[in-house]
Order: structure tokens, then sequence, then C-alpha cells
């Protein structure tokens, strides 16, 4: 096992980063949880910090509420101002969230500024050894099982990035090692960030009203293997002809695992009767996994995958892919009403998603729309086999009923809500006697909810009450 020392302790050194107190003020543009943990790291290390963000009134809050310096946010969409605050500045870094047709990056340009990512910001003040993982689904699994499986090796490890902490705030907590959710937001500016095991683990259309196309978007991902040497690992999804063409230049050492549709291909980690084997040694029975779908037993596998190289050992691997039931809103359950059981996966925010959700159901009732994020949702056409109707919502309701009413999708029965109540109710109705409900919406929830975990959870509570007026005993919500 090729792994690292869980001893390794990092240097704090703000010259290593090239940005110097002495050479002028950062600029941090946009103020959400990551910029403001930026404008405090930033402060700690002694420099001084220019706050700007197209919403200043209500960044100003958000930078009362942190830690972060006490410093006056500017209207980040203000050219003359922006102008203004970059003259005398030492570099900008755009949050992940600033798309890169921000006002900011041109006005940097034409400065002759640097644009600094927080990726590369973190990884050049700290040396600690770190893992991250990128991906169109499953980022967040992968990420939390690989933190899960380090830490019962006695490997102190934080995960960060898409998480509640960003790479920057974690790199002052005291534990050995970081694995980091990269996602292409992250990644897009990131010039040196260099893991020292980066798994990439599927490529499907996302994210494509930010990025523009999906060329821009996987080479947003493929950053995550630029900066790596020829000592590090990259963890690659074996036979995936999307992701194929960006390993060409990869100079790490490359370890593969299967995807859901070849589990049962020849990878370095693989299934093969009945057990996962890590480089030919037993890992852990399937039987025992309580997490067995495809996407489940793909995530497993590039987690081990990750932790191995890591460090990780086969017996603190085998124990945590015994243990975990999974996270809240990916195929969570969310209860019961007699025979109808009820799948909160509102994180799928993607047709890619959905359709890798579905594909491990026999005549579900689908429940999805919501905001659409310039992605084809005549994507989900693929998934018609595996449902029985469709509970079309929100702002793309139209859109995801014309999928299922395309030729081939054989007799779909589709239905429209205007609220996740209804559609709770109206996919019940549907479902009788046994088959399964799965909220898996295929986009964005920001036409109805906050975010997809507001929506999960009003998912939750729309299935409890729908019990409660029925008589019928909501199931406990356990995952299965």
């Amino acid at each position: 096992m090729s792994g690292v020392t869980s001893g390794r302790r990092h240097r704090s050194d703000q010259h290593r980063s090239g940005l110097h107190p002495a050479q002028g003020p950062v600029v941090v543009v946009g103020m959400g949880v990551t910029g403001c943990a930026v404008a405090t790291a930033l402060a700690a290390r002694g420099h001084e910090v220019i706050a700007a963000d197209d919403r200043p009134a209500e960044a100003t809050v958000r930078l009362a509420q942190t830690a972060a310096p006490k410093v006056a946010v500017h209207d980040a969409g203000d050219g003359e101002q922006m102008r203004s605050l970059l003259a005398g500045a030492a570099a900008v870094v755009p949050a992940p969230g600033v798309p890169p047709r921000h006002l900011c990056y041109t006005l940097a340009a034409q400065a002759g500024l640097r644009v600094v990512s927080e990726l590369d910001l973190a990884a050049q003040w700290d040396r600690r050894p770190l893992a991250a993982i990128t991906g169109t689904n499953g980022k967040t699994t992968v990420t939390t099982l690989t933190e899960r499986m380090l830490n019962r090796s006695g490997i102190t490890s934080l995960s960060a990035g898409n998480t509640d902490i960003a790479l920057v705030e974690a790199i002052d907590r005291d534990v050995s090692t970081f694995v980091v959710e990269a996602s292409s937001f992250r990644l897009h500016g990131a010039r040196s960030f260099a893991p020292r095991v980066a798994a990439w683990l599927n490529l499907a259309p996302d994210h494509l009203d930010w990025h523009g196309d999906l060329h821009d978007y996987a080479a947003s991902k493929a950053r995550i293997w630029a900066a790596q040497g020829t000592d590090d690992v990259a963890v690659v999804p074996f036979g995936d002809r999307e992701i194929a063409p960006w390993t060409a230049h990869v100079r790490s050492r490359r370890v593969t695992f299967p995807t859901p549709e070849q589990l049962e291909a020849r990878c370095d980690v693989r299934y093969e009767r009945g057990m996962l084997t890590a480089h030919g040694r037993r890992v852990v029975a399937l039987a025992a996994m309580p997490r067995r779908r495809p996407h489940d037993l793909s995530n497993a596998a590039a987690a081990t995958a990750v932790a191995w190289e890591m460090g990780a050992s086969a017996e603190a691997i085998a124990a945590e892919l015994q243990a975990f039931d999974g996270l809240p809103h990916r195929l969570a359950r969310a209860g019961s009403i007699g025979e109808v059981d009820f799948h909160d996966d509102s994180k799928s925010t993607a047709p890619h998603s959905t359709v890798a959700a579905l594909r491990g159901f026999r005549d579900a009732v689908l429940i999805a729309g919501g905001r659409n994020k310039g992605l084809d949702l005549g994507d989900l056409a693929a998934i018609a086999g595996h449902v029985h109707a469709v509970v079309a919502i929100g702002e793309a309701a139209d859109d995801v009923a014309d999928c299922f009413g395309q030729p081939g999708c054989g007799q779909v029965r589709v239905a429209r809500a205007a609220s996740m109540p209804e559609a709770v109710e109206i996919a019940y109705r549907m479902a009788q006697p046994h088959r399964a409900v799965v909220l898996s919406p295929g986009c964005a929830s920001f036409d109805w909810y906050a975010n997809y975990r507001e929506r999960g959870r009003h998912f939750s509570a729309a299935v409890a009450d729908l019990a409660a007026r029925l008589g019928t005993r909501r199931g406990d919500g356990a995952h299965r």
C-alpha cells in the first residue's frame, strides 16, 4: 500500500504563496462562505484585504457574521469602483461562485493583476498531503467515505471544499491530511493545486449556465490532475469514454475503479466473486455493504482507491463500507405509507444524476423538475424503462412532461403538481399498491426553495403530513 504518513506537519509560510503583504492589498470578490474564509485567512497572514460583492449590502451582513476582518464591502458590479479598487492591488481572489465572465476577470487582466484561486492559496500555504475528488455526481459521498476511512485508520483527516468549510479555513485545523471536494467552480482557476491523490468520478453536462459549454466544464475538472507530479496518483474510472480524452497528459500514476455500468471490469479496485478487492487484496464482501445499487458500488470503489493510496488500512475501509448507510438527500429513505416507500434524492440537480439514481429501481414513480440549469432534460428519457409514472414540478414541469411523452418512452404516465405536498399525494396515488416514490428532480431547487436541502426536508414533511391525514403510520425514515 502506497500511502502518506499521518505525522507529517505543515509549514505556514506566506512567501510560498507568492503574495506578500508589502506588495499591496488583495481584492477578494464574492463574500459567500469561501470568500469570507479567504478574507480571514489573508488578514491572518498580514495582508490588507479589500472585499467586493455584487450585492454589497447582503455581503456586509454575511461578513459581519464571520470571523473575517472588519472591512467595507464594495460593489463588484460597478466598473469604475472596481477599477479604483484594483489600482495598486497585488492580486485578485475570486470566490468559487464568481463566473468567469464576471467583470473582475476582465479588469484584472487589463490591470495586469494575478488572479489566484482559493485552492492555490491553501495548497501553497500548507504542505500537508491531501486528496481531492471531483465529478458530476458522487463527490460528497466519496469525499465523506474517504475522510471516514482515513480517520478509522488513525490518519486524522478533515473534509473541505464544497462542504461547510473552505480549504483555506481547514488548514488551520490540527489534522494530518485533508480530503477536498473539488467542484468545477473551485478547480476553474486552480494552477498550482496538486493533490497527492486526485479522483475524477464521472462527467455529464452540468452547470453549463456557469461554464458556457461542456468543454469548459470538463477542462475545469481536468485541472485536478494538471499540477500533479509523477509521484502523485490519478484515480480514474475504467473505460469512461467521456473522461478518457482528458487523461492524455496526466503525469501521475493511474489507479482505476469501475463505473456503475462495468462493475466487474478488471480494475485496480474492483468487484469479483462477491468481494470488493484492492490491488488483489480482499477488502469486504458485497453482502456486508448496506448500499449496493450500481452507483453506490462505484462510489465505494472510488473511495477505496483514494483512501488506499492515502494510507488507509483494508480493515478500516471494510469497517466504513459496512457502516455507511448514505448521506441526507442522496436516495435517503423519507418514510413509507402502507407499502409505498418514499426516497429523497433532492441532491440530484442534473439529469445525469437522476438517471443514475433511477436505474436502481423498477417501476418507480418519479417526482422531477425545478429550475433547469441550461441542460438537456431529454436525457431523462433514458430511464423510461425504470419508471411507471412521473410527477412534473416547478419551472421545468412542461419540459419534464414533454421528455416522457417522446416516442420510445412506452406507457409512462405523466401528471403535474403545483406544490410539493400535491406532488407527494399524486405520486402516492400513482404508486399503488407497492411501488417506490423517488424525488430525484434533475433540476436546481431555486424556483421553489433556497437549496436542495430545504426541498428534501419539505418532501419528507409532506410524506409525514400525508401519512397523518390517511391515518397510516409513517416509516422511521431509515436509509436503505
